[in-house]
């Protein structure tokens, strides 16, 4: 494994145009590259694949905190931009409990209405984790179930 201060075999930098470009240990260069994580939930830091504008992995970083600073830096801020996932602490109400209905939550980003299409778009991952996907296919995470309070609990069991 890499300590932070170890080169990873390519260079990432940033364009004038803002797109990142990955050059890798023989001199080729790629422009307009993506990092996507392969496990963004269970393990954020864990397999981040570097792909190329065709969809091709170039580049595999087992772990972020194997990077120096500044390359891992580009690749968060990158990531930032292109995750959004907002976090669900608390469903204040629901219009209906038939579906489609629209949801009140409060998440980490703040109050927002939601509107679940069915109860299909509720997904299960790991353990008490829920996804959920609103009607124009934004996700929010429920990361512990059991650390909703009673009320929103009460209000997911209906549509569980």
């Amino acid at each position: 494994m890499q300590t932070p201060d170890q080169t990873p075999g390519f260079n990432l930098t940033r364009n004038n145009f803002g797109k990142l470009v990955l050059t890798l240990a023989d001199g080729t260069s790629h422009e307009g590259v993506v990092p996507v994580r392969a496990f963004p939930i269970s393990a954020a830091d864990d397999g981040v694949g570097m792909m190329s504008t065709d969809g091709r992995e170039l580049v595999w970083i087992p772990r972020l905190d194997g990077l120096p600073a500044s390359t891992r830096e580009l690749i968060e801020t990158e990531l930032a931009g292109r995750e959004f996932m907002p976090e669900i602490r608390k469903i204040l109400g629901v219009s209906t409990y038939a579906t489609p209905s629209v949801w009140t939550v409060q998440t980490d980003r703040g109050r927002t209405d939601l509107v679940l299409r069915g109860e299909e778009d509720i997904r299960r991952l790991a353990g008490n984790t829920l996804l959920i996907s609103d009607s124009h296919g934004i996700h929010y995470l429920i990361r512990d179930l059991l650390a909703l309070d009673k009320p929103s609990r009460k209000i997911l069991d209906r549509f569980l």
